[in-house]
C-alpha cells in the first residue's frame, strides 16, 4: 500500500520498530506467549523504539495511517494522532481475531481468544476510518464487533506489479498451448492454511491420476504441508510435485512456466470473505486462475471470462481443469481478458489512487 499511495504522488513517510518477526511468531503469541515476560520485555522495547522514531518526524503530516497488522498499535497511535491532531486510519486487512479461531487457538487458551476479539473491536473503533477489501469482510466485522460500516471504505488487495508480471517472451501464453500433447501445468504456491484447502487439490489429483497430461506443483511451507504430502504418498499420485519455499522475487519465473494458477478452495469465512493474493497475481502474470466461487470474487470478476470458477470440491476442481485442457483457446481468452482487467483495475497505482481518494475523505472532514 506504501508503494501505491507513493505511485499516486502522495509522499509517504514511514515511522516503523519490528515487533513480529513473521506469522508464527503472532501465532505464538495469541496461543498465550503474551504472558511471557520475554513477549512483554520485547514490546515494550519496540514501543521505546518507535516512540524514539515518531519524536524525530516533521509533525505537519495530514493523517495517520496503520498498517496490517495494526490492530494492537492502534492505542498508541491514536493518542499521538489525537495530540497532533490528526485523523487517523487503520487497514484492516484481515482480523486477527478470525485467523486466530481458523487456526484453532481458542483450543489452546480461551483467555487468550477472548482477549484478542475484545482487543480487536476497541481497536477497531478508535480510527476514524477503515479499510477492508471486500463488501463481505465489512459485513462480518459489523456482526462480529458491532462496527458501524459508514466508517469503512474498500481497497483491493491486488498485487505488486513490479514483481508479477508476463516474462518476455510469455506475454498471455501457456506453455502447452504450442503443443496440444503437451502437459497442462497447474501451479499452487502459498502457505498451506486452511482457506487455501490444499486436501481438495490433493483430492483433485487423485481424480486426474490416469490423466498423465495433467500435472500439479505445489510450492511452499505451512501448517497443512505434512498431511498433503501424506495424502499424496497415500494415493501414490506420480502427477503431484512438492517444491519447497520460493523466494517472491523468483515466483513470477515460477508461474510463468505454469498453465494454470489456482487460488483458493477452502471454505473457511476468511477464505470466502476475500479475494486472495494469489487469485490477483495469476491475473497480473496473465495466466488462467482457477479458484473456488466465492460472492466476493463475482463482484469484480466473470467466470469464463476473467478467470474460472468451480465449487470448492474436487470434483469439480478435477472436472474444471480437465474442460480446460480440452479447450486451450478458452484458456487464452480468459488469462487476456484476466490480465487486462488487473491492469485497469488492480495494480499498485490504481489502488494507490482509490486508497488516496480515501485518504483526502478523512483529511477534508476533518
Amino acid at each position: 500500500m506504501i508503494a501505491g499511495l507513493r505511485s499516486a504522488g502522495i509522499e509517504v513517510i514511514e515511522c516503523h520498530a519490528q515487533l513480529w518477526t513473521g506469522i508464527e511468531d503472532r501465532v505464538q503469541a495469541a496461543s498465550g506467549g503474551w504472558l511471557q515476560f520475554s513477549f512483554l520485555k520485547r514490546v515494550f522495547s519496540t514501543y521505546r523504539a518507535l516512540l524514539s522514531k515518531y519524536a524525530t518526524i516533521d509533525k505537519n503530516y495530514d493523517v495517520m495511517v496503520l498498517g496490517y497488522p495494526g490492530q494492537l498499535d492502534v492505542f498508541m497511535a491514536r493518542m499521538l494522532s489525537w495530540w497532533h491532531g490528526k485523523p487517523l486510519v487503520l487497514d484492516l486487512f484481515m482480523s486477527i481475531y478470525l485467523i486466530a479461531i481458523e487456526r484453532g487457538l481458542d483450543k489452546k487458551s480461551s483467555l487468550s481468544i477472548t482477549i484478542l476479539r475484545l482487543t480487536e473491536k476497541i481497536a477497531c473503533y478508535l480510527p476514524d476510518m477503515l479499510i477492508c477489501d471486500t463488501n463481505e469482510y465489512v459485513a462480518w466485522h459489523h456482526k462480529t464487533h458491532g462496527l458501524p460500516q459508514h466508517k469503512f471504505r474498500l481497497v483491493p488487495t491486488g498485487a505488486d506489479d513490479r514483481v508479477f508480471r508476463p516474462l518476455v517472451g510469455r506475454m498471455i501464453s501457456s506453455p502447452f498451448m504450442s503443443d496440444k500433447m503437451s502437459c497442462l501445468r497447474v501451479l499452487y504456491y502459498g502457505t498451506f492454511i486452511p482457506n487455501h484447502g490444499v486436501e481438495i487439490i490433493i483430492e483433485a489429483a487423485r481424480l486426474l491420476r490416469n490423466k498423465n497430461d495433467i500435472i500439479f506443483e505445489l510450492v511452499g511451507e505451512g501448517p497443512t504441508k505434512a498431511k498433503a504430502v501424506q495424502l499424496a504418498n497415500k494415493y501414490q499420485l506420480e502427477n503431484v510435485r512438492f517444491i519447497d519455499w520460493i523466494a517472491k522475487a523468483n515466483l513470477p519465473k515460477k508461474m510463468a512456466h505454469a498453465d494454470v494458477i489456482l487460488g483458493a478452495f477452502g471454505t473457511t469465512p476468511q477464505s470466502l470473505m476475500t479475494v486472495q493474493n494469489k487469485i490477483y497475481e495469476g491475473l497480473a502474470v496473465g495466466k488462467t486462475v482457477v479458484t473456488g466461487d466465492a460472492p466476493t470474487i463475482r463482484e469484480t470478476m466473470k467466470h469464463g471470462k476473467h478467470l474460472y470458477l468451480c465449487h470448492r470440491d474436487a470434483q469439480s476442481l478435477a472436472g474444471s481443469l480437465f474442460f480446460l485442457k480440452q479447450n486451450p483457446e478458452l484458456m487464452l481468452g480468459i488469462a487476456k481478458n484476466g490480465h487486462d482487467l488487473y491492469r485497469s483495475e488492480f495494480t499498485i497505482f490504481q489502488l494507490g489512487t482509490r486508497f488516496c481518494q480515501h485518504l483526502m475523505e478523512v483529511i477534508n472532514s476533518k
